[in-house]
């Protein structure tokens, strides 16, 4: 009796998928990647400081309001990273160095592309979320409640959500990391990013409360803080986007990576005594272990990768594949 053949099915790991789409988009747009890209941010944030200490007037047309970005005003797309996250120096500076040091540990860990696709877009979803629910409010309350709700955005709208997905990726990566809370109280940062989403959720309470002793009106009340809950929700969005679909996270561990950096550098130095070289030049064929003091260069001009040393150089002849 002919027995069929079994189809083997290689079980792909969970987040495989996802994981592959971002390296094929790694080597595609990889080199227009935005180099420490928290330091940008950071200046952003100085910036949108010193306008509301100066002209705070300014920021009521940088800000991101959705119904003014649907009637032209098209940089409000790109202006509301401007928006002071704080009025108090000394809280800016804690706060930029704080995110200096975290965006600069998370970009070494999982490299120039993937934290620039993580902070832009988690600006992405923030964007694409308010205009979401903007165009819910237009079509179910009309124009009124809809140009309220764009004003309330503006007020509410900055990159505080930013910082905290970066604060919760940076737990969810180093979570038995230790932190001194208030330069005195050591915490873990698993507790500390637990303490985080507890105190966003309670300034959602002090705004509700803050409001309504204003105003009067526990719907006015609720209204402000329905659209800063919002704010919260897509900050926790662009994190759980991110993780849910990147659920291999063992290669980005702190021991994962510190062991594949010593692999890679262990596999472009040679052994001493081996005879293997890192240089060699095309024409007269020396190395470094010939002279240690020699200089080897790749030519732009020659089709292939061809090294020369320092004396054929600019004396070689080019060489082309035609």
């Amino acid at each position: 009796m002919k027995i069929p053949k079994q189809k083997l099915y290689r079980k792909k790991k969970k987040g495989a998928a996802t994981m592959n789409w971002l390296n094929k988009l790694e080597r595609k747009l990889g080199r227009y990647a935005i180099p420490n890209l928290i330091i940008y941010l950071i200046g952003a944030y100085s910036i949108g400081f010193v306008l509301n200490m100066v002209a705070p007037s300014i920021l009521n047309y940088v800000n991101f309001q959705p119904y003014y970005i649907l009637h032209g005003q098209i940089w409000r797309l790109v202006t509301w990273i401007f928006m002071p996250t704080d009025s108090n120096i000394l809280f800016l500076i804690i706060m930029m160095m704080l995110y200096y040091q975290l965006g600069m540990a998370l970009e070494r860990t999982w490299g120039t592309f993937r934290f620039n696709v993580y902070i832009i877009g988690g600006i992405l979803v923030t964007e694409l979320g308010s205009f979401l629910v903007y165009g819910l409010i237009y079509g179910i309350f009309g124009r009124a409640m809809a140009l309220s709700a764009s004003a309330i955005m503006g007020q509410m709208i900055s990159t505080s959500y930013i910082n905290m997905s970066i604060f919760l990726a940076f737990a969810t990566l180093y979570p038995d990391m230790q932190v001194m809370l208030y330069f005195i109280i050591p915490i873990k940062m698993k507790w500390m990013a637990a303490v985080y989403v507890v105190m966003m959720v309670f300034n959602v309470w002090d705004i509700f409360q803050s409001v309504r002793a204003v105003t009067q009106s526990t719907g006015i009340a609720l209204w402000y803080a329905g659209i800063m809950l919002l704010c919260v929700i897509l900050s926790l969005l662009n994190y759980l986007i991110f993780f849910l679909s990147t659920r291999n996270l063992s290669r980005y561990t702190p021991h994962e990576v510190h062991r594949r950096q010593q692999f890679k550098a262990q596999m472009r130095e040679p052994r001493p005594g081996s005879g293997i070289t890192k240089h060699k030049c095309a024409v007269c064929g020396r190395t470094e272990l010939d002279d240690p003091n020699l200089e080897f260069r790749f030519c732009s001009k020659c089709e292939g990768n061809y090294e020369y040393c320092q004396d054929h150089l600019f004396t070689h002849q080019h060489i082309r594949r035609s």
